[in-house]
């Protein structure tokens, strides 16, 4: 096989482990009534705290313009909520309720070993292997 076979191969393959890991998680947050995106939101506020709404997108990966709608529903939900920022008026916050900090509080631990089990297969050295070339992805 030739290089440019095998690039095309890896592409492949890439893509396929991806969608692999994006149903696992889908399925795992449909579990709580929320879709990966949602979930996404609340386990990045869990574990660092409020966030300017403005860079939430660029943390878990999705448009500005869909961050909006994404705060919203949790906000529905009673998950989130807005907080605007002291030193600057155009920054607004999205701060996890604690109806939102009890529910990732019961559930977090769960999905850690649902993400852990994914890599299970890998040893330390495969996994830091693994994140070193795929960082060459440009």
């Amino acid at each position: 096989m030739d290089f440019a076979t095998e690039k095309l191969n890896a592409v492949t393959d890439i893509l396929r482990a991806s969608q692999s890991i994006q149903e696992i998680i889908r399925k795992d947050a449909a579990r709580y009534e929320l879709n990966p995106t949602e979930f996404a939101v609340l386990e990045l506020l869990f574990q660092r705290g409020d966030q300017p709404i403005q860079v939430i997108g660029k943390k878990v990966l999705i448009s500005s313009s869909s961050i909006t709608y994404v705060v919203d529903k949790l906000e529905q939900k009673k998950f989130v909520i807005r907080k605007a920022c002291p030193e600057d008026r155009r920054v607004t916050y999205a701060s996890l309720t604690s109806h939102g900090k009890s529910l990732m509080e019961r559930i977090f631990p769960q999905h850690e070993k649902m993400k852990s089990g994914v890599f299970c297969k890998f040893t330390k050295a495969d996994l830091n292997k693994m994140i070193e070339l795929l960082k060459k992805i440009e």
